[in-house]
């Protein structure tokens, strides 16, 4: 899952924007940073496990570098010297404000539609990520997958570095080491901790291998599909599509659903009829197939921004749904607000 960034074109360049950037110059500074910027953002995604907290953690990074930009004295890679002040501004972050979660997380699923369902706001929520779909490289989507993030925040902020530099950055355990201003036997004990959890979390294939064995033509006609059986309030057209073993989860909401059953029974009785109506367009997110979901709004006279649902599958059907509910995720997929 090795995530490594090419190298830079004109080094003499680089080096130049460097020393005016010593001294202050602050367009030098973003010339040096634009090509990774990037990648330091999916860094910290997958630290904190919320595109808006990467986000703030970047921003925050940047100030950093800027401001020690002094210090830097070139014994390791600028890449290398940015991804340390990155990880430990993220690892600020984790300490202060704990772990993302998906419902999965807070309990066991509900065998029956919970009409009633109404959003936790005392739970810090995992969030989608918006990804480039197909034209990004195979280790870059498998290294945003939702199940990855997700089994990453269950791993303290140290370990969750490591593993982080290590199998998706490419860095050496000192290299590491020098990064966290610890150990290599701290690091190879924390690497070995969290490839143990992260294993037990992680199934396999992952959707880049799934995906690719499907191929395009197929994730495009399911992911038609799906957003076609909603529009249509088709049930049968649906189950058609799942896995027996299905689940369907809706952060915020904290009830979610575990087999073909109960997801029949939700989606018939909330999504597919008592909802109003719906519209979609194709997104792509972790890495994954997505569907952007917009429901009618009378007052606004328009299907409004409503939920980015992210589709996990296992073979040629959908085996997860994860419906990240909420307007504010639209933006970082540049997709409208609304849709006639």
């Amino acid at each position: 899952m090795s995530e490594t960034s090419q190298p830079t074109a004109d080094p003499t360049a680089e080096d130049r924007d460097l020393g005016r950037a010593r001294e202050g110059d602050d367009a030098a500074f973003a010339r040096l940073i634009a090509p990774l910027r990037g990648e330091l953002h999916a860094h910290c995604y997958r630290m904190l496990g919320s595109a808006h907290d990467a986000d703030d953690a970047l921003q925050d990074a940047l100030v950093r570098a800027w401001r020690g930009l002094a210090r830097f004295e070139g014994r390791s890679s600028l890449r290398s010297w940015l991804y340390t002040v990155a990880t430990r501004t993220c690892l600020d972050l984790v300490e202060t404000r704990g772990r993302r979660a998906l419902p999965v997380d807070l309990g066991p699923a509900d065998d029956r539609a919970v009409v009633d369902n109404v959003p936790r706001t005392d739970v810090d929520w995992l969030g989608p990520y918006p990804d480039t779909g197909p034209a990004a490289r195979y280790e870059q989507r498998e290294a945003v997958e939702l199940a990855f993030v997700a089994a990453l925040q269950h791993l303290p902020g140290n370990q969750r570095a490591a593993l982080l530099l290590f199998e998706v950055l490419g860095f050496s355990v000192a290299e590491i080491a020098a990064m966290m201003t610890t150990t290599t036997t701290s690091v190879n004990s924390a690497l070995a901790r969290a490839r143990r959890i992260v294993a037990e979390r992680v199934p396999s294939p992952s959707q880049q291998q799934t995906l690719r064995a499907i191929g395009d033509s197929r994730v495009r006609e399911i992911v038609a599909g799906y957003a076609a059986a909603l529009e249509r309030g088709d049930a049968r057209a649906l189950v058609a599509l799942l896995t027996e073993d299905v689940t369907w989860s809706m952060p915020p909401m904290p009830h979610w659903y575990r087999g073909l059953a109960a997801v029949t029974d939700f989606a018939t009785r909330v999504p597919l009829t008592s909802c109003g109506s719906w519209r979609h367009l194709p997104a792509h997110a972790n890495g994954q197939p997505a569907v952007a979901c917009y429901l009618w709004d009378d007052a606004a006279g328009a299907h409004v921004a409503w939920s980015i649902n992210v589709l996990t599958l296992r073979g040629e059907r959908i085996s997860e749904i994860t419906s990240f509910i909420g307007r504010e995720h639209f933006p970082l997929f540049g997709l409208p607000a609304s849709l006639l």
